[in-house]
């Protein structure tokens, strides 16, 4: 892959929860998200990185299965095995907020996600040297609103685009303990 020295600009096309895709402005890259069932006992999601498979059959690169009544249930990124979410994204401090969280990646790193209020930046997720590695900015207010986009951008430094799966996997389950109060 090209390195150009520009992050990843993923615009998230619909804002929701629910399914999106990512596609970065520069077309380098493209993920999505899709709900591939959901009952009373369970909500699942695939996301799948588009670009590793031009014209072959996708595999999803995270499984999200989310369990009954809003709670969190168990992940799988690649090829893994399916663990809690609760162990997978586990509190920053035993007594903190919900919402700072870390995970260890497929690279072996521990990273983290934290809410920031007040600004753009809805979440920021950070390496162990405090190296802002992707963030999720919300649409602000006051921008125009343009058809086909949510307005929110998940963007991803470049030197960490191999994580990017694993990014919006963290995130979205992230978002889903701030939506659900969890």
């Amino acid at each position: 892959m090209t390195n150009y020295g520009l992050p990843y600009f993923l615009e998230d096309k619909t804002g929701s929860l629910s399914g999106s895709e990512f596609v970065d402005i520069h077309d380098r890259m493209r993920l999505c998200i899709r709900c591939t069932a959901r009952d009373a006992q369970r909500c699942a999601f695939m996301i799948y990185n588009i670009n590793a498979c031009p014209g072959g059959p996708l595999t999803p690169g995270a499984v999200l299965d989310f369990g009954p009544s809003n709670t969190l249930g168990t992940v799988s990124i690649g090829s893994g095995s399916y663990i809690p979410m609760s162990r997978y994204l586990t509190k920053v401090s035993p007594l903190g907020s919900s919402l700072a969280r870390k995970f260890i990646a497929s690279d072996g790193q521990a990273y983290r996600w934290s809410w920031r209020e007040g600004d753009n930046s809805e979440w920021i997720c950070q390496n162990g040297e405090n190296y802002i590695v992707a963030c999720y900015n919300l649409k602000l207010s006051e921008e125009p609103h343009y058809s086909g986009s949510s307005g929110c951008m998940l963007t991803v430094e470049e030197a960490y685009s191999h994580l990017a799966v694993e990014l919006l996997a963290s995130l979205t389950i992230m978002r889903y303990i701030a939506a659900n109060n969890l």
